[in-house]
């Protein structure tokens, strides 16, 4: 368009120089009237021209500097005016409203995608590499217990572990994490996703709330446990009832000789007590899991606390070349039960030490830390192999145990006295690996 005006320019120039040499000629010929006269129109005609050109200049930089600015509020004239201005005012009028018409489009995407954000109950957000969020919704809000979240980093007000993992996840990613308000503590599934946009890589991450899945799960363990139970009782009394039952009928036949009534029947006695002490350490266990005390609350050391622990297993530790550290900075005093929570703490440490091969030099590290509810946390790591992960959901449930020799109550009681502090005992993987059991109280 702009060259079409120059070419015109130079076609207008070019009759200017020969309206000047006609003048010329016609002044020579004594007719310089009438070359005057042609010589002013075309002057007047170049400067109208001149004119359109900047006006058009005007009207188009006007034109982008508005769109550049959000500003649609523009519109020119198209009337009153020559039918070239006209055509041009009306080109630019059309494209600002196909303009317009993108950006009301473009709006009403961003208002329908806010809406179905905020409709469904699955926390999303929506993070840039350089872990800005750059949209959120209010069911992640209200998961996390933040009123605002613009950074990765403020995640460290609900667990000092989160902006870092939050910044490691990738696309795939899928793990469960705690969240923890005032009334209750929630199970978490987290899904990660990812698109490249022109601004950047968008991480997408959801939030669900997987509670009433882990409930269905609890119920689904106490039903196993009820079976367990029914079944190793059924199991010891039956041969003492079949043992019984064949005491008797040899008993009422009477043909049977002394001796060997004597040695039947010590054979018979053997069973039955073999039978029944096996049945009286599973219940046992069952009541150590059902009789746990009301815990007494006082103050105490911590540091005391684990300082006896240590020492208790001191020759374990030197048998299996075990390395032990200790990292208490600072003379911690928590109000607890004192024995209950020595209870706790003498299984975690010893479980720790069941996880390390007497060959492979491993280390257990216990200390400690204070969250952002003023709650105590003792965290005890060992270098051992991980929880298998189709083992780590059960850890918990009563009786369930992968030793041969185990009673499987040691973490649920553990956990138990725990919550009956009303604190918690927490598992997690630390970042160089170590097995992690922490006691929140």
């Amino acid at each position: 368009m702009f060259k079409s005006i120059q070419y015109k320019l130079n076609i207008y120039t070019a009759l200017l120089v020969i309206a000047v040499a006609g003048t010329t000629f016609f002044v020579v010929n004594q007719a310089y009237i009438y070359a005057i006269i042609g010589a002013i129109i075309i002057i007047i005609s170049f400067s109208n021209l001149e004119k359109s050109y900047k006006q058009y200049n005007r009207n188009f930089n006007f034109l982008l500097n508005a769109l550049e600015n959000g500003d649609y509020s523009f519109h020119f004239s198209e009337t009153k005016l020559s039918v070239r201005e006209k055509e041009m005012n009306r080109l630019m009028n059309r494209i600002k409203e196909v303009l317009t018409n993108a950006r009301k489009e473009v709006i009403e995407n961003e208002n329908f995608l806010s809406l179905i954000l905020e409709s469904v109950s699955t926390g999303i957000m929506i993070i840039n590499e350089q872990g800005i969020v750059q949209r959120v919704n209010q069911p992640a809000l209200r998961l996390l217990g933040l009123p605002i979240f613009s950074h990765i980093n403020q995640l460290h007000a609900v667990n000092e572990t989160y902006p870092e993992l939050f910044h490691q996840l990738k696309t795939g990613d899928s793990l469960q994490i705690t969240l923890t308000s005032e009334k209750e503590e929630l199970a978490i599934s987290l899904q990660v996703s990812q698109i490249l946009l022109k601004r950047g890589l968008m991480r997408i991450i959801t939030l669900s709330n997987i509670g009433n899945e882990l409930e269905m799960k609890e119920m689904e363990s106490w039903i196993r446990l009820i079976r367990v139970m029914t079944h190793e009782i059924m199991n010891s009394i039956a041969p003492i009832t079949s043992l019984s039952e064949t005491m008797q009928f040899l008993h009422r036949e009477g043909n049977i000789d002394a001796d060997e009534w004597e040695q039947n029947t010590l054979e018979a006695f053997e069973t039955i007590r073999t039978t029944a002490s096996g049945l009286l350490s599973f219940v046992e266990s069952y009541r150590k899991f059902t009789a746990v005390p009301k815990p007494k609350l006082q103050d105490f050391s911590l540091n005391i606390l684990v300082d006896k622990v240590v020492k208790l297993h001191e020759p374990v530790l030197r048998e299996k070349a075990i390395e032990l550290s200790v990292l208490l900075p600072e003379p911690v005093s928590i109000y607890a039960d004192e024995n209950l929570i020595a209870q706790v703490l003498i299984n975690i440490v010893k479980n720790a030490v069941e996880a390390l091969d007497a060959n492979s030099h491993g280390k257990i590290v216990i200390s400690t830390g204070r969250r952002e509810s003023d709650k105590i946390s003792l965290h005890i790591a060992n270098s051992g192999s991980p929880i298998p992960p189709d083992i780590l959901p059960h850890i918990f449930i009563p009786f369930f145990t992968t030793k041969p020799e185990g009673s499987g109550i040691g973490l649920s009681v553990s956990r138990y006295i725990m919550r009956l502090h009303g604190g918690k005992l927490l598992h997690s993987r630390s970042k160089d690996g170590m097995t992690v059991f922490s006691l929140v109280v």
